[in-house]
Order: C-alpha cells, then sequence, then structure tokens
C-alpha cells in the first residue's frame, strides 16, 4: 500500500495530472454551447483543441517540481526543458503534420471521387495554436500554485 500512497501524493504528478484532466474536460464542455451529443465526450481523449492539454500538464509539473524542489533543483530543470519541448512541438510540428494530413485527405477525396480510391481520412487536428498552448500553460501553471498552497 505504501506504493500506491506515494504515487497518489507525488504533488508534481498529481499537478499535472490534473492539468491534463481539466484541459479536457474544457474541450468537452466547450460543445455545450452547440448542443452536446455523444461524440462530444470522444473529446475528452482527443488531442488538439482548446486548451492544449499537453501543455497544461508539463506547465503544471514543471511548475509543481519548482514550488515543490525549488527552481535551481534538477527536476525542476528536467521538467522545464520537458515542458519546452512539448509546448514547443505541440504548436509547430504536430500543427504541421495536421496540414499535411488535411492536404493528403484532399488528394483523396480528389482520387476516390474519380478513381474510387477508397482510403480511411488522416486525424487532421493534432496540433494545436499558439493560443491553445499558451492558455494551456497559464491552465497548467494555476492548477499546480493552487494545488500546491492547497496541500
Amino acid at each position: 500500500m505504501d506504493f500506491w500512497r506515494q504515487i497518489i501524493e507525488n504533488q508534481p504528478l498529481a499537478a499535472g495530472l490534473l492539468a491534463w484532466f481539466f484541459a479536457q474536460f474544457f474541450k468537452v464542455l466547450g460543445s455545450f454551447k452547440d448542443g452536446f451529443t455523444k461524440d462530444d465526450l470522444k473529446k475528452f481523449v482527443a488531442t488538439g483543441g482548446f486548451p492544449s492539454s499537453h501543455s497544461a500538464a508539463v506547465a503544471a509539473l514543471a511548475t509543481s517540481c519548482g514550488l515543490v524542489f525549488g527552481l535551481g533543483s534538477g527536476y525542476f530543470a528536467i521538467a522545464a526543458v520537458l515542458a519546452v519541448v512539448v509546448i514547443y512541438d505541440a504548436f509547430t510540428l504536430r500543427q504541421e503534420a495536421g496540414r499535411q494530413a488535411q492536404t493528403l485527405n484532399q488528394i483523396i477525396d480528389d482520387l476516390y471521387s474519380k478513381k474510387g480510391l477508397q482510403a480511411k481520412h488522416l486525424k487532421e487536428l493534432i496540433g494545436h495554436n499558439r493560443i491553445e498552448t499558451f492558455f494551456g500553460a497559464v491552465l497548467g501553471t494555476l492548477i499546480a500554485i493552487i494545488f500546491y498552497k492547497n496541500i
């Protein structure tokens, strides 16, 4: 039982997971304005959209490591570098991959209509724009600070 207690009481881990959960929850919550369907629940585990759950999770992890272990700790350094890489990847590489998927899907549609080609569409919403990543990082940072002050 000591193993599970240590996992549950690991503040950086808990803050990162909590930030991811809230970011995904806000994506689903945003669906209520247009009427809610079962398909909207899929947004809870989907990538892309507002806010970035990737950015929220790594920002919460880095912030929490800084608060718990100090800004001069190796834990904070590792988490901060990871956060920069993940956030940068979210709005550059993954967004570009989404644009490529859009182009490939258009090619598939053109070939399908002309030659009867059948192919599954690629997922297009896999990245984030800078606003989505920024607010994901803000959300994660705030959750880590609130979580830290309330423990």
